[in-house]
């Protein structure tokens, strides 16, 4: 590995670190005692009998024998396999991978477990996105179920999208004991032009083509294994894993099914079965990630423009393991982080793009050279994120890594840090006495960054699109959208609401949005204050709100207020809602102590 020039850490990078550390010194510390190896030796050892041998039954013999004999560590596969989500199915080949590399290591391994994984694409608009947030804390808790059996010696965890990454290193966390690697499948190759897919979905909504020329236009883009190549939720875990030091180096964007992605799972494996404690090399997925990750995934989030679902998932991530972060945290550092790269729906490009222009290795260089990341923390791939400025690439003699490219391949995608896109990481913070909210201005044109207009308020995206079916929307305004957070319906994305809004922003109308629900990976051109808390159905002052009032959103000063005198606020009552139809079908009866004790969003928004 070549040496990264130190550079000084940037003040405000350090600053929030240590604020960081300082306001979770208790819970950490508490976390941190908890994780405590129990004992040396592998963990199967602390079994009975009968529970050993239940553990290896329906091993093969020479498995059988190593797990019967207590020799050589063994390893967990929590996999989110299936082969409905084209990002899952190259999954499906992973455990005779994972086994085969196994056994060259002197290990073995078992499929602990697996783990529902949805897809938000399919869920969009449907009663079953209101299950997506929820996912996550079913997944983590899956995770804890195979790994609670006591038989293994470290993790490697199967996952990509949206809620089932985050899910799986909260679920591994709470085994922090154990050494934990994440291992990607990978993106599908590029298809239809983001652009084109967005102009298409715009005409739609518009009336202006039919359904046949919009679903042949999403199946042209969405069209074989391997993760969406839009800069979603799902593709920010994937970066958030590369400098979070969780997968192996520039492993997130290697395309599925290929040598050199095969060669990867396979080192990834080997690499697990050296860093469990029945070697020299113990390395603890507790170790691994601390206050100084945490800020790097934040850093790479504003870097690259990434989900804003992010924004709950980091918390709840940091959660789990001791750490204390919410909505000032990443708008002070947004201040100081310049926007390197532009994937859609912040650009044109997509991921495979991004890769090609330099990917994760050009990222993190540029990064640890700018003084804005943490480089002395501990990675699955050793001591050092100097390890993730490489890129791993196939020699004569097998799979190796070298040094990123120096330049940027496109600068259009990707550019140095002394040549951002923008000064700062377009997420933002907006209070006033609308509450708190997040907003990511990285898609938005510095001229439509804010707004002040009236409001229309409704309770349901389907009411919004009806209106502007109806025309009703057909000015400049505000729309509100209540009744969307955790605790009243499970705060399901709002897509359906991008085309529409686009539509009114491109005839010259002022449009802004305001929900306590999420937009997610997709949030785009129009300015938009989502995962608004408190939320409605808690007594939020979004529930204050009347059609007509003015509501001034303004990301440069950071201000969510409603024009309302300060009498006539205090005056007013929030409206409720008849949410019954929420609590049932699609599994809803399933989830109801979930919306009952879920955490405001700035808090995460699960139960976990």
């Amino acid at each position: 590995m070549t040496e990264i020039p130190a550079a000084p850490l940037n003040p405000r990078i350090r600053e929030v670190t240590e604020r960081i550390r300082e306001r979770s010194r208790d819970s950490r510390s508490a976390y941190l005692e908890r994780m405590r190896a129990q004992s040396s030796g592998p963990a199967r050892s602390r079994l009975s009998c009968t529970n050993l041998a239940h553990g290896f039954a329906a091993s093969n013999a020479p498995d059988k024998e190593a797990l019967k004999a207590l020799r050589g560590p063994n390893l967990a596969i929590v996999t989110a396999y299936n082969d409905m989500l084209s990002a899952h199915q190259p999954f499906e080949r992973f455990p005779g991978l994972i086994r085969h590399a196994a056994r060259d290591a002197h290990a073995t391994a078992q499929v602990a477990g697996g783990v529902p994984a949805m897809c938000d694409g399919i869920t969009q608009g449907q009663p079953g996105m209101e299950l997506s947030l929820f996912s996550r804390d079913v997944i983590a808790m899956s995770t804890g179920v195979a790994l609670t059996h006591g038989m293994f010696d470290a993790a490697l965890c199967l996952g990509v999208c949206d809620k089932i990454v985050p899910g799986l290193l909260i679920g591994a966390l709470a085994f922090g004991q154990l050494p934990a690697v994440f291992v990607p499948a990978g993106p599908m190759p590029s298809g239809l032009p983001n652009k084109e897919k967005a102009r298409i979905r715009q005409l739609f909504a518009e009336g202006k083509v039919g359904r046949e020329a919009l679903l042949q236009s999403e199946a042209d883009s969405y069209h074989s294994a391997g993760t969406c190549t839009f800069y979603g939720t799902a593709n920010s875990n994937q970066m958030l894993m590369e400098v979070m030091g969780l997968h192996l180096p520039g492993s997130a964007f290697v395309p599925p099914n290929t040598p050199l992605r095969d060669a990867l799972t396979g080192a990834a494996v080997r690499r697990a079965a050296r860093i469990t404690a029945l070697g020299e090399e113990y390395l603890p997925l507790a170790r691994v990630l601390d206050e100084r990750s945490i800020v790097n995934a934040v850093v790479g989030l504003l870097a690259t423009g990434g989900s804003t679902n992010h924004t709950l998932h980091i918390v709840a991530i940091a959660k789990i393991a001791g750490i204390v972060i919410d909505w000032d945290d990443f708008n002070a550092l947004s201040e100081v982080v310049p926007l390197l790269a532009r994937i859609y729906p912040n650009g044109a490009a997509d991921v495979n793009h991004f890769h090609a222009a330099g990917g994760m290795g050009f990222l993190v260089r540029e990064l640890l050279q700018a003084g804005l990341m943490h480089g002395d923390v501990q990675t699955v791939a050793g001591a050092g994120l100097g390890h993730y400025a490489q890129e791993p690439w196939l020699s004569s003699e097998g799979l190796a890594w070298r040094d990123a490219p120096a330049n940027s391949g496109d600068r259009e995608v990707l550019r140095r840090a002394s040549d951002p896109f923008s000064a700062d990481g377009g997420l933002k913070l907006l209070r006033g006495n609308l509450g708190r909210s997040v907003i990511k201005v990285s898609a938005v044109k510095p001229e439509h960054r804010s707004v002040e207009a009236p409001a229309r308020v409704f309770h349901s995206q389907d009411e919004v699109i009806h209106a502007f079916k109806q025309g009703e929307l057909s000015r400049d305004v505000v729309v509100v959208v209540r009744f969307q957070g955790p605790r009243a319906n499970g705060m399901p994305e709002l897509h359906g609401l991008t085309p529409a809004l686009t539509s009114l922003q491109n005839k010259g109308h002022r449009v802004g949005l305001v929900t306590d629900g999420r937009m997610s990976g997709a949030s785009g051109v129009i300015p938009a204050a989502i995962h608004l808390t408190p939320e409605a159905v808690c007594g939020g002052p979004i529930g204050k709100v009347r059609d007509g009032d003015v509501i001034r959103l303004d990301s440069r000063t950071g201000e969510l207020e409603a024009r309302v005198s300060e009498a006539e606020w205090n005056r007013r009552e929030s409206v409720t809602a008849d949410l019954a139809a929420n609590g049932h079908g699609f599994g809803r009866e399933l989830f109801s102590l979930f919306r009952a004790h879920a955490a405001p969003a700035e808090h995460g928004g699960g139960v976990c």
